[in-house]
């Protein structure tokens, strides 16, 4: 027996079938017909890796050819494709000296931006006390400039982006610690919400101080609470908010079940959800060693917003725009709403 695979629907799912036993004896006219029009010229380049390793015998025929078949890259809804391998690739060594780059260069820019974010601070104060859109611009110029010169990003969608001056909240999944400097590639203004301890380190924190992001200590249900209370205040005062639903950042490569605040949030303040998909952040930096910095790129997704409603139903709507540009593999089932 012979496993095919042939991409369809939205975000690259998979669809397996068994060829059948007559797939031992042709294997090559099974395949090619299994792929068929529904695969790329790089499947078809890999369903030829498949085949020669037909030859090699029943018994190493299953796990040879899932092997090549792993390496196939499905297309996405809009032509492009999408790895199954969330695995970072190339050298770690050099991964170690561009992740040190990357934050000697982060460092370097942060000093004089955080001076001029001093600067304007009394003025921020005096006539944008809540929206503070000049020191976010600051962010803005801050997280570019430091991005630039080591991974592109591409944005999608960027015509779904409510105007400037509408609060909504957005919403991504979370791979890694990049992702915060990818997310100011929108050129939206928003407060998102970080460890209290962030709040601590030298200049980064400070500076989000100053751009009034809102601290969470997890540990403290009080705080959790007071927490969701300021995400609301700050979009009845006209500030957008940013939140990763699922908590944390992912451990396994795979976006996890979603927590309700941020949709009780949206629902309670009428205001409409925007669902944005990271694709690459991790395999740059993954979890858990943002130390290093792989080569690669970042594409972002944003999708059309999702309209006030339940809270519950807001929140299945962007998980399901969300997951719908990732591959099915790399998404955990949402077993029930978390609170």
């Amino acid at each position: 027996m012979v496993h095919s695979v042939c991409p369809v629907g939205l975000g690259g799912r998979v669809h397996s079938q068994l060829v059948g036993q007559n797939a031992t004896r042709h294997p090559t006219l099974h395949l090619r017909q299994a792929l068929g029009t529904c695969a790329s010229r790089q499947s078809r380049a890999t369903a030829f890796t498949v085949t020669r390793c037909l030859s090699r015998g029943r018994q190493q025929q299953s796990v040879a050819c899932s092997a090549a078949a792993a390496n196939i890259s499905l297309p996405s809804p809009d032509g492009g494709s999408i790895p199954f391998n969330p695995s970072p690739e190339g050298s770690a060594f050099l991964a170690r000296i561009k992740g040190f780059l990357f934050y000697s260069f982060t460092l370097l820019l942060s000093v004089p931006l955080f001076v001029s974010m001093l600067v304007m601070t009394p003025f921020v104060l005096l006539f944008d006390k809540y929206r503070r859109s000049a020191q976010h611009f600051v962010n803005n110029v801050w997280a570019k400039a430091s991005t630039t010169p080591f991974y592109g990003v591409k944005i999608e969608g960027a015509e779904n982006l409510p105007p400037p001056d509408q609060p909504a909240v957005y919403v991504s999944n979370h791979q890694s610690f990049l992702d915060i400097f990818t997310l100011f590639h929108l050129n939206r203004s928003f407060k998102f919400v970080s460890k209290t301890s962030n709040f601590l380190i030298p200049i980064i924190g400070w500076s989000m101080f100053l751009t009034g992001h809102v601290r969470l200590n997890r540990m403290d249900k009080r705080s959790q609470l007071n927490c969701l209370k300021e995400c609301g205040r700050l979009l009845g005062l006209g500030c957008s908010v940013l939140f990763f639903p699922e908590g944390t950042r992912t451990t396994d490569g795979k976006m996890a079940a979603f927590k309700k605040g941020a949709f009780s949030i949206a629902a309670k303040s009428k205001v409409p959800v925007v669902p944005v998909t990271l694709i690459g952040t991790g395999k740059l930096m993954p979890n858990g060693k943002e130390y290093m910095m792989y080569n690669g790129s970042v594409t972002m997704i944003v999708h059309p917003p999702v309209q006030p409603k339940k809270a519950d139903d807001m929140l299945r709507e962007t998980r399901d725009a969300i997951a719908s540009r990732l591959p099915a593999a790399a998404v955990h089932p949402q077993l029930a709403t978390k609170e």
